[in-house]
């Protein structure tokens, strides 16, 4: 009997854990699916550790990572991955807004020969700027991966193979969507609407979404460096014209060059395209120096399995 692996990240997820995973149990032992859960406690300081013990006591198929501190969402699946051990690997998140009852087709579509099944978000009962800013972020990710779906997603199911290969990558500031469209293996997209959060607060924040965002569009696409090399192209051209048109202004037609608005505004338009491109720049060698250092991706503080 094949062996289904749950991977969920916990951070501050107190009060929606049992729930998770007695919804998912529930679907399991109806479908007589042998199984394991890696839960991941991303550094949490709420309750959530206690409600994970629990669960280990109750059940001796939960395993249990806990950080020594909080790293973020992709070093806990990254961890999670890892540590799973079946033939096929499930993650989601534990805060109750993804459809338990969406399992049982992922797992009739990979049973089928799909070796990744994404569910994909097509509409979401989150707030007004939940909405627009996620819609933003996946709008423009979708130029350097096209194969992003509209909404996003972060509830999939991914074969022992895919999860082996993914397992091979080795970087930082990891773009984990981009690198499982990457891949390149058998796909196929289950649309879903995100349910409301019912318990808790959600943990993404703005400063996180933008730091994720940066390394979806660096990560997976040189677009930025051709953007800076097109755009400083363009300047240049539109220099080198400008400049043509006050000699030709001068020494045929005789007009001297006036005025200190026109020299400002070339100054401040082209220093500030400069900043943006030594901006991006600098984003690249961030990471560089970010590989070369070579620190762990995460730390296990305590690992019960």
């Amino acid at each position: 009997m094949k062996k289904i692996s749950f991977v969920i990240p916990v951070f501050r997820n107190q009060g929606s854990i049992k729930i998770t995973y007695d919804k998912i149990i529930k679907l399991v032992q109806s479908l007589n699916l042998n199984y394991e859960f890696v839960f991941v406690n991303d550094g949490s300081d709420d309750n959530s550790y206690v409600e994970l013990i629990k669960l280990r006591e109750e059940d001796n198929l939960v395993k249990v990572l806990s950080f020594s501190r909080n790293f973020g969402q992709v070093p806990a699946l990254i961890a999670g991955y890892k540590k799973a051990t079946g033939d096929c690997v499930i993650s989601m998140a534990a805060d109750l807004q993804e459809p338990v009852s969406l399992i049982e087709k992922m797992i009739d579509n990979w049973i089928g020969g799909k070796e990744i099944v994404i569910c994909n978000r097509v509409e979401r009962e989150d707030s007004f700027v939940s909405r627009v800013s996620s819609s933003i972020f996946y709008n423009l990710i979708k130029f350097a991966n096209p194969k992003m779906p509209k909404g996003g997603f972060d509830f999939m199911l991914m074969d022992r193979k895919v999860i082996n290969q993914l397992n091979l990558i080795d970087e930082r500031n990891r773009f984990i969507q981009g690198d499982i469209l990457w891949l390149g293996f058998e796909t196929v997209f289950i649309p879903y609407s995100r349910q409301k959060r019912t318990i808790g607060k959600s943990q993404w924040t703005i400063s996180k979404k933008l730091k994720y965002f940066i390394d979806g569009i660096l990560n997976t696409s040189y677009i930025p460096i051709r953007f800076i090399s097109l755009l400083g192209f363009i300047n240049s051209l539109l220099g080198f014209v400008y400049a043509f048109i006050i000699i030709y202004n001068k020494l045929i037609n005789n007009i001297p060059f006036k005025g200190w608005a026109p020299i400002m505004i070339i100054i401040l338009i082209t220093t500030g395209m400069i900043m943006i491109m030594l901006g991006i720049i600098g984003e690249y060698l961030w990471r560089t120096y970010d590989e070369t250092r070579k620190r762990p991706l995460y730390i296990i503080k305590e690992d019960l399995s």
